[in-house]
């Protein structure tokens, strides 16, 4: 601010945003995260002002996903506040990704679509959810990030299963499993093989549920997780 550089000004409000929503300081990251659009805004500098939107948006969505743990329920079951603020972060979200496409900066539409995925499983939109992590596979496989590619298969598992779709879960499953293996990650290996040993058990078949419960018990106690 003293030697008025104002897009300096601009990142640094982005900064503290982050930090604050770190912090659990919504309210006050809101402030400083729109600062940092505004000034974007002003200075016409298109990648900031996409990165403030997104960053509003993941404000929006850490504080709604914090409301939401004190009401522990299902996605879709949520009190009023909580859907208003993921519906606030999902807007973020939407102007951020037409904003990044008019860029054509496909990674930062890779992570909008991702998010935007997020927001609405937790809403209980899980075809809209569906949607979005599809789009997100197809950019993740584009640029061979194998690690969003197995984080977009688990969570088409994850809303499969609340449309009670259990063999397509299965099958996402599978390969979040197949590539938590590629990737050498153990913890998400595990957990790959508890979301199949409960997919199995829905789909009723107990031999290959305590297969996948039995794997996730033995890596659970390699890696000492109690």
């Amino acid at each position: 601010r003293t030697i008025g550089d104002r897009i300096g000004e601009a990142k640094a409000s982005g900064n503290l945003g982050n930090t604050l929503k770190i912090l659990g300081q919504f309210d006050e990251a809101v402030v400083c995260c729109q600062r940092h659009l505004d000034i974007s805004r002003e200075q016409g500098d298109k990648v900031g002002e996409a990165r403030a939107l997104y960053n509003i948006g993941n404000v929006y969505h850490a504080k709604g996903k914090h409301l939401s743990w004190s009401t522990a329920q299902d996605p879709g079951y949520l009190p009023q506040e909580v859907k208003d603020t993921l519906q606030k972060a999902s807007e973020y979200y939407e102007r951020n990704l037409s904003l990044v496409k008019e860029l054509g900066d496909r990674a930062a539409q890779g992570r909008a679509y991702g998010n935007l995925g997020n927001t609405q499983y937790l809403l209980g939109n899980f075809s809209e959810a569906i949607a979005f992590h599809k789009e997100r596979l197809a950019i993740a496989k584009e640029f061979g990030d194998k690690a969003a590619e197995r984080r977009a298969y688990s969570n088409l598992g994850n809303a499969h299963i609340f449309l009670g779709r259990f063999d397509t879960s299965a099958e996402y499953y599978r390969k979040t499993l197949q590539l938590s293996r590629q990737l050498k990650d153990q913890a998400v290996e595990a957990q790959a093989c508890y979301s199949l040993g409960n997919t199995c058990t829905l789909l009723q078949d107990y031999e290959k549920a305590i297969e996948y419960h039995l794997r996730h018990l033995v890596i659970a106690q390699e890696l000492g997780d109690r």
